[in-house]
């Protein structure tokens, strides 16, 4: 059995979107940051960093945090979302290095920046939003030239960055200038289990 320990934020989403996409039984544990859950001594056990999403596959008895991470390792165990010819693999891989090193942590930032700092921070506000912005655009270039990250097949590489994206429009960062960008978001988008995905453990909002 797996267990997956997530709430309603981007890392999670992109747990509960690969989970939906292969189709696979889990057992969801919703862990609400906003309760402190997050930091209670049987999460720390599993991640004692206290970030979701964690999973927990009983079958292997191997326990996982970080979502790039849970993404190569559900990639790996089934086969699936990660291309088996050479080079699309690596170009799947580096675009998940790349969300995971870059892009994530700079929107990280720029959403506390502009939605959460009490009161915010101009400056920072605008460091991240040229920051943000330059990653926009090297995704519209690469998108530019095939339909997902890795090429002709969609992969984790979509699925993390797709979890970011959504969080990025709905808290209203408007990345419609990056035409590419934009149509890869909307096509990600209408895939059923990433609307699955995004109601699991609740939808988020841009509170």
């Amino acid at each position: 059995m797996l267990h997956l320990y997530t709430d309603s934020s981007p890392n999670g989403f992109k747990t509960t979107i690969a989970l939906a996409e292969l189709g696979l039984d889990y057992r969801l544990h919703h862990v609400q940051i906003d309760r402190g859950e997050h930091r209670h001594p049987d999460f720390l056990r599993l991640n004692p960093h206290g970030r979701i999403p964690v999973l927990v596959d009983d079958s292997t008895g191997i326990t996982l945090f970080e979502s790039a991470a849970i993404l190569l390792y559900l990639a790996d165990q089934t086969g699936r979302l990660l291309p088996n010819e050479p080079t699309a693999r690596w170009q799947a891989i580096q675009w998940l290095v790349f969300h995971a090193a870059s892009v994530g942590p700079l929107l990280g930032q720029r959403v506390h920046a502009q939605v959460f700092a009490n009161p915010p921070d101009p400056v920072q506000v605008q460091r991240f939003t040229r920051l943000s912005e330059e990653a926009f655009a090297t995704l519209d270039t690469r998108l530019a030239q095939q339909p997902y990250l890795a090429g002709t097949e969609y992969s984790i590489a979509d699925i993390a960055h797709f979890g970011w994206s959504h969080i990025a429009q709905l808290v209203g960062f408007d990345f419609s200038a990056f035409a590419h960008l934009s149509a890869w978001h909307q096509r990600v988008a209408a895939r059923p289990a990433v609307q699955t995905g995004l109601s699991l453990p609740a939808p988020a909002t841009g509170a």
